[in-house]
């Protein structure tokens, strides 16, 4: 499988405010290392986007949310 995108690296590294951060876009593609009638590489298909963990992130369905932590203070 190859995976390849497309992002503006200013945005990730901060050096233009204007650029957006993260990938604009993201494709994967696989081949086949044999003989396959469509009807079954439709169905690969269909069950590897079922059960692809990153893809529905990537589609934006996953919740997130964003922290920091610090030391916590000692009391003398």
């Amino acid at each position: 499988m190859n995976a390849e995108g497309d992002l503006d690296f200013r945005g990730t590294l901060g050096v233009a405010k204007d650029a957006a951060v993260g990938f604009k876009t993201i494709a994967s593609a696989s081949r086949s290392t044999r003989d396959a009638p469509p009807e079954q590489l439709d169905k690969l298909l269909t069950l590897t986007e079922r059960s692809c963990v990153v893809l529905p992130d990537a589609q934006g369905h996953a919740a997130t949310s964003v922290s920091i932590a610090s030391p916590q203070r000692r009391s003398s």
